[in-house]
């Protein structure tokens, strides 16, 4: 069974990036990705990962408050 990995960051590029990199490991499924931490906690209640891997920094709800709210 896969690992199902959510990815947050507000920069589409470095969120691109991951996902390229975490998608040629078979043994990992990315199942989403946000840009802000209130998207994260509605992908999250949607898509239930395993691993959020969260930018800190984001506009708005930041990532470690978002992280405190999962």
């Amino acid at each position: 069974m896969p690992i199902r990995i959510l990815i947050a960051d507000d920069h589409g590029l470095i969120r691109a990036g991951l996902c390229a990199l975490l998608e040629s490991v078979p043994e990992i499924d990315v199942v989403g990705e946000a840009a802000d931490g209130m998207s994260v906690l509605q992908r999250s209640t949607e898509l239930k990962p395993d691993i959020v891997l969260m930018d800190v920094n984001m506009p708005g709800l930041g990532g470690i408050e978002t992280t405190r709210r999962l």
